[in-house]
């Protein structure tokens, strides 16, 4: 059986080819002649979205219809999700991804913390200068509230100016009682361990080979690497620390979080508090 929409554009073509009149045409296949003169208001009410959605997809490359969809309710542009995925495959827009292979593991629950500031998880990311000069990156966050506590962005960076940097990072933060780390030398070393004992500040070490229990730090660093540093190519330190922070700033304020219902950390921290 034809539908409604084959028989419009029957009629519609009868017409536009002056085979017939329109009273006629439409009175053979059996449409409204109201139908066919039918313009859809759909592309006017839609066209701030698609540029917005545009604009947003541009300035954010990496981040598939859902985070875009956070972002423009967010902003109170858009409610239903569903428009958003019209609007963002009408517009031919797509995220490429890898395929990976899933291997069958048991898996061990990580209990999770229940109030901000409660654990930390800390890791390092390396990158290279456009000179291939390498620096690296201590991404330090809130199990809780997703935050990015702070990004440390040094060509070389030692156990005891880990150390410093927490310190740095309790003065305007609520000290935790516990922060997830691997095993690296930077972590087990004695001025780690001196650090830890007099903030009464518990190190939870990973067991070798399981960076799927530092679990918060590895998801955070592999959004840092997609979003930031793939994106961008710096010449200097100055300019790497620069970009980082302002990624971090977007990160914590702006970007919606999956795991939040799709608000921004920040957010989530003041409604939390």
């Amino acid at each position: 059986m034809v539908g409604p929409a084959a028989r419009k554009e029957a009629a519609a073509h009868l017409v536009t080819q002056g085979l017939l009149s329109e009273r006629r045409a439409c009175w053979l296949i059996d449409v409204s002649r109201t139908g066919i003169r039918y313009q859809s208001q759909r592309p006017l009410l839609d066209a701030p979205l698609k540029e917005r959605l545009l604009a947003l997809a541009t300035q954010y490359p990496r981040y598939g219809y859902l985070m875009l969809h956070g972002l423009l309710k967010n902003e109170g542009m858009v409610e239903n999700r569903k428009r958003t995925w019209r609007l963002y495959t009408h517009v031919g827009l797509q995220v490429r991804t890898r395929r990976r292979k899933k291997l069958n593991r048991p898996r061990v629950p990580m209990l999770l913390p229940t109030r901000p500031n409660e654990r930390w998880s800390m890791d390092f990311v390396h990158d290279q200068l456009a000179g291939g000069r390498r620096f690296r990156v201590l991404n330090v966050v809130d199990d809780y509230t997703r935050e990015s506590v702070g990004q440390l962005v040094e060509t070389s960076i030692s156990g005891e100016r880990v150390a410093r940097y927490l310190s740095q990072l309790m003065e305007t933060r609520s000290k935790p009682r516990s922060i997830v780390c691997d095993n690296g030398t930077e972590f087990t070393c004695k001025a780690m361990f001196f650090w830890s004992q007099s903030n009464m500040v518990r190190l939870d070490f990973i067991q070798p080979g399981k960076p799927t229990q530092n679990a918060f730090a590895e998801s955070f660093n592999g959004k840092f690497r997609d979003n930031c540093l793939n994106l961008h190519w710096f010449r200097t330190m100055d300019e790497a620390r620069e970009r980082i922070e302002d990624w971090r700033k977007d990160y914590n304020e702006v970007r919606p979080h999956s795991a939040l219902g799709y608000q921004p950390p920040s957010v989530f921290a003041r409604n939390a508090a």
